[in-house]
């Protein structure tokens, strides 16, 4: 087993306190907050393990406060709700007795419906063309800071491919669409519950990137103060977390300090599987 691997693993493989309390450590990454994926990832889980039978089909998060990635998160589950076709979960993330995140995760027992539609995928490259050889034959690639090209080459829980580079040296995206391709770096275990937590916590990766790149921008800039507000997801179709997807972010709004951001995650084959949406403040520093 891969070292991002078990890392992925041991971040969704929180500590049972209680039935309904569970603990959850984050990962020794440098960083001086938690990742905002890791509290949707875990609180998911936490969500899950209150639930049989059913599979999550939607998410909406606040969050609240910058965790501390040195102090354990402690999430408690309310049980809202539980009928014949759909149970509702409310989770609150705590640190030092405070509420750091919050999230609500409806299930569904999953059932046949008369109606079955989709957005088409975006024509882009395919991920196997964008690995990190090919990505240093391109023009842009010389311009792009070392902090860029660390972030994107690391070892990590997820791998990360993104399509439009240039933007990462400036080039403005003037429709504010973007892709980028993830996957789990290796294989995860027959749980289709675990592939919702790992998406989950794979969904905040480079979502507010649209926001700012119609700026020629980016999220690396030094100059720029993002923040997550809150987060929504919607699970539309199977998929597995370990295999490529597409995720489409585009941002149709900015203004007043706050921009929005949305993303279509995609199989390769053009099955959209999930929808996504964050609101996040993005300010000029002083």
């Amino acid at each position: 087993m891969s070292k991002s691997l078990s890392d992925l693993l041991a971040i969704l493989n929180l500590e049972t306190i209680e039935p309904s309390v569970f603990r959850g450590k984050s990962p020794n990454t440098g960083w001086p907050q938690v990742f905002g994926g890791q509290l949707i990832g875990q609180a998911l889980v936490a969500a899950c393990r209150s639930v049989r039978g059913r599979l999550p089909h939607s998410l909406h998060c606040y969050f609240m406060q910058p965790g501390d990635p040195h102090i354990p998160i402690i999430y408690r589950v309310e049980c809202l709700r539980d009928g014949r076709s759909y149970s509702t979960r409310r989770v609150n993330a705590l640190q030092r007795g405070q509420a750091i995140f919050s999230i609500m995760v409806s299930f569904h027992v999953g059932e046949k419906g008369a109606f079955d539609h989709q957005e088409e995928m975006p024509d882009v490259a395919a991920p196997e063309k964008l690995t990190a050889e090919e990505i240093r034959k391109q023009p842009p690639f010389p311009g792009m800071s070392e902090f860029i090209r660390h972030y994107y080459e690391c070892e990590r829980p997820i791998e990360l491919r993104p399509v439009e580079i240039g933007r990462f040296v400036g080039h403005t995206a003037r429709d504010g669409r973007i892709n980028i391709w993830m996957k789990a770096t290796a294989k995860l275990p027959e749980d289709p519950a675990l592939h919702f937590c790992a998406l989950a916590y794979a969904s905040d990766f480079s979502v507010r990137d649209p926001i700012v790149v119609r700026h020629g921008r980016t999220l690396f800039d030094d100059r720029i103060t993002p923040l997550s507000l809150d987060h929504a997801m919607w699970f539309h179709r199977p998929f597995r977390a370990d295999e490529w997807l597409l995720y489409a972010q585009e941002s149709p709004s900015a203004q007043g300090g706050r921009g929005l951001a949305r993303g279509l995650i995609f199989q390769p084959d053009g099955t959209l599987v999930a929808s996504v949406a964050q609101e996040g403040a993005v300010r000029d520093r002083p």
